[in-house]
């Protein structure tokens, strides 16, 4: 599968901290972000990535190379001047030709399943969402019931907010859907071609993800993304097969209830915590005893499973 990913950003916001880095270049426990978004995007079953590049573009040229290192192909398209995040991705349109594609900032930590989404895309544009608590520096994403895009409301006051669900940068998009973006002039997806789709009747829906999502555009969530690697709740891609993955929650013992209830006729075992072994592997399910979480480890899609569990139970005893 096909993905391309922005990474020209400058990052001026990180500038007294990035040492003119390019932003996704900036280190996440070892390793630059933009190589955990490649071994995120290779887990995930994509193997051709176009890279967009504007801002010291040989930093990231000379890391990356053909790709071959990182298991995957890359190919470049350099932006003298920049074009927005559409514009970028209509300078990819070689590269895309007749497939659908996944476009993802290269400024944002993530651990979404990324297959998922590309199985739950149906024509036109897909765009996943994340649930924020403070949705004003995002785009913000109204949809129906079904998930049908309604409107947009960008990086709106606090008296305008009317939903949490923002807009990650991460979209599935239909090949055809690159010609409707004008050729060599700067556009901005959120702000001058998504609305413009919808109000001629394209296909648009959203997908709600489970998992983790950081924009790191100010030092201080850069750190946090960094703590939150630490502490498990961002699983680093590219780390060993069987992670760590940390579910907040308001009432451990009551989610724990919940996630028993629901696993007890699939045999689990109860006599340590929660463990599930299935088709999807094995996997063990205990509460935090510093803090109201659960701790979820064992075999990567098995701990997926549960964790996308978790995270529906927990809404629905919020409800």
């Amino acid at each position: 599968m096909k993905a391309v990913i922005l990474t020209g950003g400058e990052g001026t916001r990180l500038r007294s901290i990035s040492g003119g880095l390019p932003k996704p270049m900036m280190p996440l426990l070892g390793a630059p972000l933009l190589e955990r978004t490649v071994a995120l995007l290779r887990e995930n079953g994509f193997d051709e990535l176009c890279l967009t590049l504007h801002y010291h573009p040989q930093v990231i040229r000379e890391h990356f190379g053909d790709g071959a290192a990182f298991g995957v192909r890359i190919q470049y398209r350099a932006e003298p001047t920049p074009l927005g995040t559409a514009g970028a991705v209509r300078n990819c349109r070689d590269f895309i030709g007749g497939d659908r594609v996944l476009v993802m900032s290269g400024d944002s930590a993530c651990d979404f399943d990324l297959r998922e989404l590309m199985d739950r895309h149906q024509r036109g544009v897909t765009i996943a969402l994340a649930a924020q608590a403070d949705p004003l520096p995002y785009g913000l994403v109204l949809t129906d019931r079904q998930g049908r895009v309604t409107g947009f409301l960008e990086k709106p006051a606090w008296e305008r907010v009317v939903t949490d669900r923002v807009s990650t940068g991460i979209y599935v998009l239909d090949p055809d859907i690159l010609d409707r973006i004008p050729r060599d002039e700067p556009s901005d997806f959120a702000r001058d071609i998504f609305p413009k789709l919808l109000a001629q009747g394209v296909p648009m829906h959203g997908v709600v993800m489970d998992g983790y999502w950081c924009d790191i555009g100010t030092p201080q969530a850069y750190y946090q993304c960094n703590l939150d690697a630490l502490n498990g709740l961002y699983h680093l891609p590219g780390g060993d097969g069987s992670p760590r993955r940390i579910v907040p929650c308001r009432d451990r013992a009551r989610l724990m209830r919940a996630m028993s209830e629901a696993l007890a006729e699939f045999g689990a075992d109860f006599s340590d915590g929660l463990t599930l072994s299935d088709e999807h592997g094995k996997a063990h399910l205990a509460p935090l005893a510093d803090r109201c979480a659960l701790a979820l480890e064992g075999d990567r899609a098995a701990v997926r499973r549960l964790e996308a569990l978790a995270r529906r139970l927990e809404r629905g005893l919020d409800r």
